[in-house]
């Protein structure tokens, strides 16, 4: 029931207001990507969603304007990063505009996080449990190791999310992902290194 209807109706219900309160700070970062290095505000890339459907994800510009590889793996210190790009990944503003994405219905706030379609000629059966879901805004893969694991390693924990889907482990999720927004990607890597 809740994977059906109750996880739809708390994404509309939480991204939906949170899209107009934000609006302002939005519009205030839009402008300053642009007196910080030229090129858009926004880029919109073609990623893989729920079904194999293909949506284009809205994201922040955070890199110099140029066209690249859409497959190369853009980590925090590439040299094109930009430095308002840097604080923006840093405490990932750059996804805020992927709340349009939730409101429309493409993506969820939590769920594995959407994939290049190029990419599912990879899967191996993992990697297909996860269309069953709407991809999100975070999963369960990025307290894991996020960008540090592989992609078979990835598709493991994104499985695990579709199989237990509740509104416990969103919830659980959800808080989660604040450390790693405070304390950057590495939170959850330190930590389990310490135990």
């Amino acid at each position: 029931m809740y994977g059906r209807f109750g996880k739809r109706f708390l994404d509309i219900a939480v991204c939906l207001p949170g899209s107009i309160l934000l609006a302002i700070p939005v519009a205030v970062i839009a402008v300053l990507i642009c007196l910080d290095s030229k090129g858009p505000a926004f880029f919109i890339q073609q990623r893989l969603g729920r079904n194999g459907r293909i949506f284009g994800i809205w994201k922040f510009r955070t890199m110099q304007h140029r066209i690249r590889e859409s497959t190369e793996q853009i980590m925090p210190d590439h040299p094109e990063v930009t430095g308002l790009g840097k604080f923006l990944r840093r405490f990932k503003l750059d996804e805020t505009p992927q709340l349009v994405n939730v409101v429309i219905g493409d993506m969820s706030i939590i769920g594995p996080r959407p994939c290049l379609p190029e990419l599912q000629q990879k899967f191996d059966e993992n990697g297909f449990v996860r269309l069953k879901v709407r991809p999100g805004l975070f999963g369960l893969a990025d307290i894991e190791g996020g960008y540090y694991l592989s992609w078979p390693q990835r598709w493991v924990h994104d499985r695990h999310y579709v199989k237990n889907l509740s509104l416990w482990l969103d919830l659980k999720l959800a808080f989660m992902a604040l450390p790693i927004i405070l304390f950057d990607e590495d939170y959850y890597l330190k930590r389990n290194k310490k135990n």
